[in-house]
């Protein structure tokens, strides 16, 4: 800031200061406006995404969007601060002193030349230190390990040659260890980079690797790993309750040089929003369709709740085994509502009803199974039994054809199924536990596009199942699968899977 005692007596000179102050606050100006904008769309964003709001926009667009967002607002405020030659209004929002401990710390000292006194010329002691500490990263480092294996001879007899084995691979005779292995497989099925693009990753550091050398490792670990999925999907089937969702899996058909429609179907267990004690766990399969007998397929034996969308798959595997009973998904109720309530009061009073049944389900969250059912029988079931009546009314005004008509008989002719959860507290309210294991495989499959063949399809499922098990149980898929792998190259018997399971390492 400018003092009088700082003013120049020349006039021109005192002109051009003027004028220069004036740009700069023209400047200002500009950019406190675009700031503000910016911050009533990341407001509005935010609002969106975490406002009590039937539907959401999809949680990876969303962040997409706000990334972008923040991005220009801190453009902006930088360009504002930079411009007004003044400290910022407020300051940013920093991570200082909060860093996982077990970083390694690299010190650096900024140090003064000269420790003479700038007043006295005496000498200068110490009296305390500012420290910073910063995030910084290593960009991806490769190394060779390189293993030798002495040959030793007899010199009394000269006919024995002794060595020790060989370490055992998953790639004999290749050169990824299991630890790289395991980071191609998460860069894959976790975030969602295909084989082509880590190849072109590990050109920049000169590691010369093929997209097809990279599959070939992808399929030897998906053999050694298929025995642990299909241990978790046999225990998935002595499940009391689960919940089961398809997505498609585009997958090439070389011989019409095009696509075809395979899917993914999974199966999911979570007990912990009532206090079971069952671990929670995932478990996809690859199907080359969508017939309503692969269901029936991958379930094998299972009695007991299945809880589904309105797929007319499950309907048909409920009618054929007694021993399957369908609770149906009140979140696919509510988005046929959602999709009309801007003009259609139906919709609006139809979604109030069911926030209100959300909003007891969010009170009795976590709590035991039976209070969960004393809770729903004392106040959610008038709510059903009410907007049961409430649709029934409707759907005797409204048009077959319209959509609201549609919304309401979807309901109505589900109706068993969504009232199932007032008399079981282990059933939710919505199928949105297995649906959140499902977004994983629909970014792999944008990113990837499509899978090589029913084989690949296959594959996909398998090693989805295992990381989105690491994830679930909360634990490093890159530590798990690479001790893993390893213990399976070195003959892991078959009939012990289940101790390598993701969750034992948090049980």
């Amino acid at each position: 800031m400018l003092m009088e005692a700082d003013l120049p007596d020349d006039i021109e000179v005192l002109r051009a200061l003027v004028l220069e102050q004036a740009r700069e606050l023209d400047a200002l100006k500009v950019f406190k406006a675009e700031t503000e904008r910016l911050k009533a769309i990341i407001d509005a964003l935010q609002r969106h995404r975490f406002g009590r709001r039937s539907e959401q926009l999809d949680p990876d667009q969303f962040e997409l969007a706000l990334e972008e967002v923040e991005t220009a607002l801190a453009e902006a405020e930088h360009a504002r601060d930079k411009a007004s030659r003044a400290p910022a209004e407020r300051s940013r929002k920093t991570n200082r002193g909060s860093l996982p401990a077990h970083l390694e710390r690299i010190e650096q000292v900024v140090d003064l030349d000269d420790k003479a006194c700038p007043c006295c010329g005496g000498a200068l002691h110490k009296i305390g230190e500012d420290v910073a500490e910063r995030l910084d990263v290593v960009p991806t480092t490769f190394r060779v390990l390189v293993t030798r294996r002495p040959r030793y001879g007899c010199r009394s007899c000269e006919s024995a040659v002794v060595q020790a084995p060989a370490p055992a691979r998953i790639v004999e005779g290749g050169i990824p260890t299991e630890a790289l292995i395991a980071q191609v497989l998460v860069a894959k099925y976790a975030d969602h980079l295909p084989l082509y693009r880590q190849a072109q990753i590990y050109a920049r550091q000169g590691i010369q690797l093929d997209r097809s050398t990279l599959a070939d490792w992808v399929g030897r670990a998906a053999w050694y790993l298929r025995p642990l999925r299909d241990h978790i999907l046999e225990r998935l089937r002595r499940s009391q309750r689960l919940f089961a969702d398809e997505t498609t899996a585009p997958v090439l058909d070389p011989g019409r040089g095009r696509t075809k429609t395979g899917q993914l179907w999974a199966y999911a267990r979570d007990d912990r929003p009532w206090g079971g004690d069952d671990p929670p766990m995932v478990a996809y399969v690859y199907a080359a369709d969508r017939k309503g007998e692969r269901a029936e397929t991958h379930l094998g034996d299972f009695a007991g709740t299945l809880q589904v969308d309105g797929y007319g798959g499950y309907a048909a595997l409920a009618k054929r085994r007694q021993q399957v009973q369908l609770a149906f998904c009140w979140a696919h109720v509510r988005r046929k509502f959602y999709e009309l309530a801007d003009n259609s009061p139906v919709a609006t009073e139809v979604l109030r009803r069911i926030a209100m049944l959300y909003a007891i389900e969010d009170e009795v969250r976590g709590t035991s199974a039976e209070q969960r059912r004393f809770v729903r029988d004392e106040r959610s079931r008038i709510i059903i039994d009410d907007l049961h009546q409430y649709l029934d009314a409707r759907n005797r005004q409204v048009s077959a054809k319209a959509k609201l008509g549609e919304a309401i008989r979807y309901a109505l002719t589900r109706w068993e199924g969504l009232s199932r959860f007032l008399d079981d507290g282990r059933i939710d309210l919505d199928s949105n536990t297995v649906e959140r294991s499902i977004r994983p495989l629909a970014l792999n499959r944008k990113n990837a596009l499509f899978a090589g063949s029913d084989e690949g399809g296959d594959n996909w499922a398998v090693i989805a199942t295992l990381i989105e098990n690491c994830k679930i149980s909360g634990i490093n898929p890159h530590d798990w699968l690479t001790e893993t792998l390893g213990k399976l190259a070195n003959g892991h018997h078959a009939n012990a899977v289940g101790k390598l399971m993701p969750w034992t390492a948090v049980a």
